[in-house]
């Protein structure tokens, strides 16, 4: 038996150790990863820096609670804020900073509704669930946090009959990650934030998987020409160490004062070292120039391998977060595991979209050896 609740689909393989963007599991076997643990380890692994980085820290102390100034947290923020005026909230995960946006937002507006959209993905906490636009995901949860609304996605005309007086905010991410690697269009974000603007609501951004360098920016926002009121960061930013961010406008600052909101690990020294570091490291116009070649890399091998390909529908994504939509559940179940069994580690996305999200710090050789082994999965799967 297993003294674990069964709440994790598993497969039966463990991996034990990793080296720069290659995993190992107990058997020895190892695998290019296209992963990045769901889009976490975005410097890769084992990485001499951050791993000193971390004992340093370790070795001075590893936590205080936040009735302390804490320095790092500072400097940390600082570095998130990106020269814009942003104050940060820090806690342990995505989810933590999606029910600490959805709380300031309320608090802020003195309004109860939130605009999010259908396939979209906020969290499994009960505020971030709600938030969530999926039913399969609320399914046996119900009753929901009132006062949520889900509306299409890429689709202006809803929103505009929906957003009213009493909407506190509209949150999305502009890219669906788990609702299958779907961009937002450039010109309906902007829509969106001008009838944020025209109606007083707040827009929340939800950039946990496409912050931090993932998209070929900083934060995926830069590439929209908007500045959200809210966004929310987890994900890369700790590179495998559990840490969040919620980012509001400095006007923002004010509804959340001492007792509005809190965590007791939220912030420690140990997370907040590592995300600075992290933060500094990815931070920069070389290392962010080279997701997006490496990017631009990845999609064209990617649309060569789909036009040979009748059970690839279309290729979407942006940087180094894309998606490959197949023609149905079992063809993304068959490739999943003969991709792994030819050593590759991919994810999938919804119900029917493999996604790749390979370390930022992927080689070009190493995409190379990647698209290879998916043209022969694929191959093998044509005959």
């Amino acid at each position: 038996m297993s003294y674990l609740f069964p709440n994790y689909q598993r497969k039966e393989l463990e991996l034990i150790k990793g080296a720069k963007n290659t995993l190992t599991d107990r058997s020895g076997k190892k695998y290019l990863d296209f992963t990045s643990g769901i889009g976490v380890m975005n410097l890769g692994y084992n990485d001499p820096e951050l791993n000193q980085v971390l004992q340093n820290q370790a070795s001075l102390l590893w936590h205080t609670p936040n009735l302390y100034e804490n320095l790092l947290q500072e400097q940390t923020a600082e570095q998130l804020a990106n020269n814009k005026e942003y104050v940060s909230y820090f806690c342990n995960s995505g989810a933590e900073a999606n029910e600490a946006a959805i709380k300031l937002a309320r608090k802020a507006t003195g309004r109860s509704k939130i605009i999010t959209f259908t396939n979209s993905f906020h969290g499994r906490t009960y505020g971030a669930m709600s938030a969530t636009g999926q039913a399969g995901i609320h399914a046996g949860f119900e009753p929901l946090v009132p006062d949520f609304v889900y509306l299409p996605f890429n689709e202006l005309e809803p929103l505009k009959a929906e957003i009213n007086q009493q909407t506190a905010a509209v949150m999305l991410e502009l890219i669906q990650g788990e609702g299958g690697v779907v961009p937002a269009q450039a010109s309906w974000v902007q829509s969106v934030q001008a009838l944020c603007h025209e109606f007083g609501a707040l827009l929340i951004i939800d950039e946990i998987q496409t912050g931090i360098g993932r998209t070929g920016t900083f934060y995926a926002y830069e590439q929209y020409q908007i500045e959200p009121d809210i966004f929310t960061l987890a994900k890369g930013l700790g590179n495998g160490i559990p840490v969040g961010a919620m980012l509001g406008k400095t006007n923002l600052a004010e509804f959340f004062g001492p007792g509005s909101h809190g965590s007791t690990f939220g912030g420690n020294k140990l997370a907040m070292s590592v995300a600075s570091h992290v933060v500094t490291r990815i931070n920069q116009p070389d290392f962010l120039q080279s997701v997006q070649t490496k990017g631009a890399q990845l999609y064209s091998g990617l649309t060569k391998i789909a036009e040979k390909h009748q059970h690839i529908m279309t290729v979407r994504g942006k940087g180094l977060m894309f998606g490959i939509e197949l023609a149905d559940q079992n063809t993304l179940k068959q490739v999943l595991d003969q991709l792994e069994s030819e050593g590759l580690l991919a994810l999938k996305a919804g119900q029917t979209v493999l996604r790749l999200l390979p370390p930022l710090t992927i080689t070009k050789e190493e995409i190379d050896q990647g698209l290879s082994i998916i043209d022969k999965v694929f191959n093998n799967l044509a005959s």
